[in-house]
């Protein structure tokens, strides 16, 4: 009898030791693991979501799952090459033209600014002040007024070419990691059932299903409302004339995906046609833009509700607050959780309603 309180402090310390070495193993492990996160997390959302177009190029290929991930791959290779190739042939092909617009902005620069500059509320004003000064100076002065700001644009332009690199980089690893998923996709999905299945039952196996429905729900609004989005903002652009309207249309689909949306690029094409083509077809186009930059608010939302049967106000809570707290992969990250916490949620009522109707079963009507 005296041994008791020996061994259940001996039992408490080595059950105390095991739990810190498995949390330090965990936590080394994610540490190890911590550069290809971001990647696995993209890959297997990608995976989930593009994983009935790899089942339909399977079967196009007559069944052969090798030939069908090598399509895969090299289509989200290309998603990847081809904008930056546009980009590269367009600046390539206009380089004279180009110029000349720099030499447009320099003569512009000096003529000083128009009256509508003026009149737009708050910082008119000032920037027509701005701009009168800047017409009135030297080559010299300009070129002291203008440094910073050279220097500074440098400066950033650098920090993006950094960025652009790791983005590559991430790129890379999401292609080779979908690659993985897409030749090991079921055995993939039948660990992450066995496993959420031993840790939270049938439930779990309900909620890997509805997190894979709701990741399907969320890419198909999302590049459905891109691909609409840009197209309407491209009619306008080409209507209007605004030059390179190809290219803008494919950056504001990119843009669109990225869910920055059009208005970075209509902002300048307004302005454009604003200073070219006048008033009116300057003022059509400012409230085209309008349309385009705020229509996937109700598009978006209504096409994941389509995918996903759940409430309106889930989903939108869900990319909305996904998008702040996580960036662009919160898009899918935070409908997923909701969704699995909602569906959870509503079994659990659900399941506590049945049991209190069996205990009373006189309160069931007859």
């Amino acid at each position: 009898m005296p041994e008791m309180p020996t061994n259940r402090t001996t039992d408490l310390v080595r059950l105390t030791l095991q739990m810190l070495a498995l949390g330090a193993l965990i936590a080394a492990s994610f540490w190890i693991v911590r550069p290809f996160v971001v990647a696995a997390v993209w890959a297997t959302t990608v995976a989930v979501a593009t994983w009935p177009i790899l089942l339909w190029t399977q079967s196009w290929l007559g069944g052969r799952r090798s030939l069908a991930v090598a399509v895969m791959t090299i289509a989200l290779t290309f998603i990847l090459i081809a904008p930056l190739y546009i980009a590269v042939i367009t600046i390539e092909g206009n380089v004279d033209q180009i110029t000349g617009w720099s030499k447009w902005l320099v003569s512009v620069a000096h003529s000083g600014p128009p009256h509508w500059i003026e009149a737009i509320p708050l910082l008119g004003p000032r920037v027509a002040a701005y701009w009168r000064e800047l017409a009135g100076s030297n080559p010299g002065q300009i070129s002291d007024k203008l440094l910073p700001w050279i220097r500074t644009l440098g400066l950033w332009f650098l920090s993006q070419v950094g960025n652009l690199g790791l983005l590559l980089l991430q790129f890379l690893l999401t292609v080779i990691i979908a690659a993985i998923l897409y030749a090991n996709g079921e055995a993939a999905a039948r660990s992450i059932r066995s496993f959420l299945g031993k840790l939270v039952g049938p439930e779990g196996v309900k909620a890997v299903e509805l997190a894979a429905l709701a990741v399907r729900s969320v890419a198909l609004g999302i590049v459905v409302t891109a691909i609409v989005q840009s197209v309407a903002a491209g009619i306008g652009l080409a209507i209007v004339g605004v030059p390179f309207a190809a290219f803008l249309t494919a950056l504001i689909f990119v843009l669109a995906i990225a869910q920055i949306g059009p208005v970075p690029v209509l902002i300048g094409a307004v302005i454009w046609t604003y200073s070219t083509n006048g008033v009116l077809w300057g003022t059509g186009l400012l409230v085209w833009s309008i349309f385009c930059g705020t229509f996937d608010n109700v598009l978006r939302p209504l096409l994941i509700k389509r995918g996903a049967d759940l409430p309106l106000l889930l989903i939108f809570a869900g990319v909305i607050g996904g998008l702040i707290g996580f960036g662009v992969i919160g898009l899918f990250i935070g409908p997923v959780v909701l969704a699995v916490a909602y569906t959870l949620l509503v079994d659990w009522v659900s399941e506590g309603e049945m049991v209190s109707a069996q205990a009373n079963p006189a309160d069931t009507p007859e």
